[in-house]
């Protein structure tokens, strides 16, 4: 999954810029009305440029969304932008507002640093516990993402794309799947309070995630183990120094 430098990783770079130039994402060919589930993949396109505009903040926490101008702005009607705005609440990145309007949620410096602190319990057990068992072919692949970040530090989206895989690659296999729900849990609202210094994050986090994967290729659970606490603990440091 390795990009150049004027690309990103996940190859949503098309989408975005189309995205800040109120354009949204263009559904493909075939898409529209009911051909081969076209009410889906509008969804899932509608879900896609959502997410990425929460990410850009274009859509700002605390904001109320209003789905006609929304929709309008995607080019899609209401339904799939509903169906993909019910997805994003199921998963924590948007809550239902008293009068049914959805709103950006917003996660306050309290909650965020009281979610990492019980990621620093959760996470280095779920990398010691995952060590050995993940294909270490997907982790020098991480790996190779993760050095191409350290080089190009501009690239937030291939960041924020990286960054989860990295973590949920640990969730996955840690043989735990109420910790690996919590994880991503947490993961949700941490990164919805990191959205505002992501840019300042690529270098640290990048170095910080080959640690934690060189660990994991060798094999060595303890040094998995500290790698992330040290990631997370590091977070933590950087997120007061920015506040002040």
């Amino acid at each position: 999954m390795a990009a150049t430098q004027e690309g990103s990783l996940p190859g949503r770079r098309a989408q975005t810029e189309a995205g800040r130039e109120g354009k949204g994402p263009v559904p493909p060919a075939g898409a529209r009305g009911g051909e081969g589930g076209g009410s889906l993949n509008l969804s899932g396109l509608a879900y896609r440029a959502v997410s990425e505009m929460i990410r850009d903040r274009r859509l700002k926490g605390g904001e109320t969304i209003v789905e006609q101008r929304l929709a309008e702005t995607l080019g899609v009607s209401r339904t799939p932008l509903r169906e993909a705005l019910q997805r994003l609440e199921g998963e924590g990145l948007v809550v239902k507002a008293p009068n049914r309007s959805f709103v950006v949620r917003h996660v306050e410096l309290a909650e965020y640093l009281q979610s990492l602190k019980v990621r620093e319990i959760l996470e280095p057990e779920a990398a010691a516990l995952a060590a050995g068992r993940i294909p270490v072919p997907r982790l020098r692949a991480l790996r190779a993402e993760a050095v191409e970040l350290n080089a190009a530090p501009a690239h937030t989206d291939a960041h924020w794309t990286s960054d989860d895989a990295v973590h949920r690659v640990l969730a996955e296999h840690c043989g735990n799947k109420v910790m690996a729900r919590l994880i991503e849990s947490l993961r949700i609202t941490t990164r919805l309070f990191e959205i505002a210094w992501l840019s300042d994050r690529v270098g640290p986090d990048s170095s910080e995630h080959i640690a934690i994967l060189d660990a994991l290729i060798d094999g060595d659970a303890r040094a998995a183990r500290r790698a992330v606490q040290a990631h997370i603990r590091s977070l933590s440091r950087f997120t007061l120094t920015m506040v002040g």
